[in-house]
């Protein structure tokens, strides 16, 4: 059973895809819920949102175009431990072929690199040279806390830029 719901209709700008939910965020019931994470404030500072939207209403994007999903649904903890068995890439490129965004975002590259099927060195930021029907892939720095050092808003600037192509 899924973590965390994905959020997806047809025609939406930007799905958003991380990994699989991080404890803080499953234990809250909501997308990038840890108090660290930059997810939501850098929706808002590349201007993807006009505010900065609570974790809790994360259903909210559906109103910015913005959709979000995992590529494990039902892993709940961090990135180095997941279990391979819980990925399910091919959920993943039928829910985006259905709904077909314009792009579909990776926030890390382990996300990324869980679908491509590639090691993460070999994963560059920004768009992808591979996409889903329609639909462009591009690779963002991780907003968790702890890949703080890893930590750049500018491929998300690019995705802005990008959207706003």
């Amino acid at each position: 059973m899924p973590i965390l719901p994905d959020v997806l209709q047809p025609g939406l700008r930007v799905v958003f895809c991380g990994t699989g939910a991080g404890t803080y965020s499953a234990r809250a019931g909501a997308y990038y819920a840890n108090p660290g994470n930059k997810f939501w404030p850098t929706l808002h500072a590349i201007g993807l949102t006009p505010h900065r939207i609570a974790p809790a209403d994360f259903r909210q994007v559906l109103d910015h175009g913005i959709g979000l999903t995992d590529v494990a649904k039902e892993h709940v903890g961090q990135d180095t431990v997941i279990d391979l068995a819980l990925v399910d890439a091919g959920a993943l490129g039928a829910k985006i072929a259905l709904h077909r965004p314009a792009i579909l975002a990776f926030t890390s590259k382990r996300a990324a690199s869980l679908y491509l099927d590639h090691p993460t060195a070999a994963i560059p930021y920004g768009p992808q040279d591979v996409s889903i029907g329609p639909t462009r892939i591009h690779v963002l720095t991780s907003p968790s806390g702890q890949a703080g050092p890893h930590w750049s808003i500018e491929p998300w600037r690019d995705l802005a830029r990008a959207l706003s192509g």
